[in-house]
């Protein structure tokens, strides 16, 4: 099916500052201006209005991410497509939230931008990794707290290695081929 109604979740995980929101941001530009419905579920945004009071434990992170997924999948069922750009750290919570899509037969695939960790701390975009650093803030992914690698994504991008046009347009072919567009 590739009419404009379908919709899917883009899943985007990685570290902080690796790149998912800019590459989601990129890719949903392109999708309405194909005429697609789309929407960005920005993990920042996510956690502070609809899991607020959520703290950074394992238990918190997975509430999140699961309530995260739920959104996903429902704005999807709609015809939406949907990028999620989240850290998501955990691989049980991503399971649980691919899961909920195959059952409800909800187009869904996961991207890890995989970008590596001194990258990230030297793109530093919301200053997390200078504060952890000066040791003013601990749990942070990739660092002090876990971050479990997507062992078999449906799309692994390298943004430190290409252009952000040429991440959306890679995420974009993915998209083209899996008949979700």
């Amino acid at each position: 099916m590739s009419e404009t109604g379908q919709g899917a979740t883009i899943w985007l995980t990685g570290l902080p500052s690796a790149g998912k929101t800019t590459i989601a941001r990129a890719l949903a530009k392109r999708l309405e201006s194909d005429g697609q419905r789309v929407e960005v579920l920005d993990g920042d945004e996510i956690r502070e209005f609809l899991s607020a009071g959520l703290g950074f434990a394992r238990e918190d992170r997975h509430t999140n991410v699961q309530r995260i997924g739920f959104v996903a999948e429902l704005l999807s069922s709609h015809g939406v497509k949907t990028l999620v750009p989240v850290i998501a750290p955990y691989a049980a919570s991503r399971e649980a939230v691919r899961k909920r899509h195959q059952e409800a037969g909800t187009g869904y695939v996961e991207v890890h931008v995989a970008t590596p960790v001194d990258v990230c701390s030297q793109r530093d975009v919301k200053g997390l990794y200078a504060k952890q650093a000066a040791g003013e803030l601990s749990g942070l992914t990739g660092v002090d707290d876990p971050y479990e690698v997507p062992t078999d994504p449906d799309l692994r991008i390298a943004t430190h290695e290409q252009t952000i046009e040429e991440s959306a347009e890679m995420l974009h072919r993915l998209l083209a081929e899996r008949g979700l567009l």
